[in-house]
């Protein structure tokens, strides 16, 4: 195997897809594994193997660490705010003029599809302008104080230094971006830990933050196993801050293992998030609402909305047309530019979907449409049709558990109360949605809601300015906003003596 197959010829190619065996990207330079260890990554649409990553362990781990600390006590903590804003500028030109070979690899590496990541450029570039906005927009104060003598007193802020970043596999085009942009803008060096069922993207940018001008060292990458690199990282004595994106089974573990030195800690973890529909709401937009607030990613999202919660006056209405919905998408090849949906990330995603479906029907819910696994010119690939089970019972496990899949649970209810009741009968906390006309009841919902982002009348949006947190076991920390900026920084208290 000597180059990456693209399915469709027409998408954009690359001297970076044609070489298979990808290293590691630690002090600007490609690096093998200190092993020569190497780990396959898989096509998601064909089930074939796309490359082939370097396995990285605590050594490269400790390698990649030292050229962060190298850099971080190097001349680029002390490059002045506008330097930075001006070097994000650039890397913004950058992605722009390399976009559609990034948003190929996105496609090909996790299976979303093309028209899927092609769109995602307009929120990518104005997420890097936003971290851009903030290199300039740090400040300290200036503090009245009640001390005896002749004392200036005053707060700074300054870089906390090297952070580790773990990021996911269902979207790192974007997912890097929320390490990447807080190390650029404040002076911080990074080293991320790519999933290792999608890397390319990631490393592929690293490649374009050294032709921006980022210094060597500033951004490390490093490929492999969660269970071996992203352990050694989140471990690290010598990481100042680690942020993961990933299941809350992970996330206590990343607690745990960077308790040594007491790392500052930033992450998104798992969700199960209610999107209540109400008797009055306008179910032409609220059905598809809802149903892409479940499908989008092939519902490889921690925030879908999975648990849909449909007042019971309206439910036969709302399902039948839920079902004459999803009936409609089309799941294909991420190269089609007619695929809503492509596959799921990896045969072991795969076979977790098929597990809960069965689950689901095991437990009686009602099975309305979907629930298999997709064949004819799709069997290779890891492809899941789009599934609705009705008349759900929110103990049931399809109701409590993340699936990570296209799998709508319709869960009825009667009043107000019973419907915020319900949304917050989980262990997770990370989003929620209301769809009603009455705004006395969205505003109740709203506040009743237990989540760290809720959308009324619409579904999944996000702007990196507003920014958004987990809740329960969804996490904490801000991600994205002034404050995810914050985490990337610590403040002293200085004392000045005039006399």
């Amino acid at each position: 195997m000597d180059k990456i197959i693209v399915e469709d010829s027409s998408l954009v190619q690359s001297p970076f897809l044609s070489n298979t065996n990808k290293m590691h990207f630690i002090d600007g330079k490609w690096q093998p594994s200190l092993t020569g260890e190497h780990i396959p990554t898989f096509n998601p649409a064909t089930g074939e193997v796309l490359a082939t990553l370097a396995r990285g362990r605590h050594e490269d781990v400790d390698l990649a660490v030292a050229a962060a600390r190298r850099a971080f006590e190097g001349p680029w903590s002390r490059f002045t705010p506008n330097q930075r804003y001006a070097l994000l500028l650039r890397v913004c030109e950058l992605l722009e003029k390399n976009y559609e070979e990034l948003a190929t690899l996105e496609s090909v590496d996790m299976g979303a599809p093309i028209t899927r990541t092609r769109a995602m450029k307009t929120g990518l570039i104005q997420t890097v302008m936003y971290f851009a906005s903030q290199a300039m927009n740090w400040t300290g104060t200036t503090i009245p104080n009640s001390l005896a003598g002749n004392y200036t007193t005053l707060t700074l802020k300054a870089p906390v230094g090297v952070v580790g970043g773990i990021i996911p596999w269902n979207a790192p085009l974007i997912s890097m971006w929320w390490i990447m942009g807080g190390v650029l803008a404040t002076g911080c060096t990074g080293v991320i830990k790519t999933a290792e069922d999608a890397s390319l993207t990631t490393l592929r940018t690293a490649e374009l933050l050294t032709e921006a001008g980022v210094p060597d060292g500033v951004i490390n990458v490093v490929t492999g196993l969660g269970v071996e690199a992203g352990a050694a990282l989140a471990s690290h004595m010598d990481v100042d801050r680690i942020a993961f994106t990933g299941s809350t089974v992970t996330g206590r573990e990343i607690i745990k293992a960077s308790a040594g030195n007491m790392k500052r800690i930033q992450l998104e973890l798992g969700g199960k998030s209610p999107d209540i529909v109400f008797s009055d709401a306008d179910l032409d937009k609220a059905v598809p609402g809802a149903a892409m607030g479940v499908y989008t990613n092939s519902g490889q999202i921690c925030a879908a909305g999975t648990r849909i919660l449909v007042q019971r006056s309206i439910q036969e209405e709302f399902v039948e047309r839920l079902i004459n919905y999803t009936k409609t998408i089309k799941v294909g090849s991420p190269s089609d530019p007619e695929s809503q949906l492509g596959p799921v990330v990896s045969k072991r995603q795969l076979e977790r979907v098929m597990d809960y479906m069965a689950i689901g029907r095991d437990e009686g819910a009602s099975l309305m449409v979907g629930g298999t696994r997709l064949g004819g010119e799709l069997a290779n690939g890891y492809y899941v049709a789009p599934t609705v089970f009705n008349h759900v019972d929110n103990n049931m496990r399809i109701a409590r558990e993340e699936i990570f899949g296209p799998v709508a649970s319709v869960i009825p209810f009667d009043t107000v109360d019973e419907a915020i009741n319900l949304a917050n009968d989980t262990q997770y906390g990370l989003g929620g949605a209301v769809w009603t006309r009455n705004v006395g009841t969205s505003m109740r919902a709203m506040h009743g809601i237990k989540a760290g982002k809720v959308w009324i009348n619409c579904y999944g949006l996000a702007d990196a300015a507003v920014g958004f947190s987990g809740y329960k076991q969804s996490g904490y920390g801000m991600k994205g906003g002034a404050q995810h900026v914050e985490g990337f920084l610590y403040e002293k208290s200085v004392y000045i003596n005039h006399d």
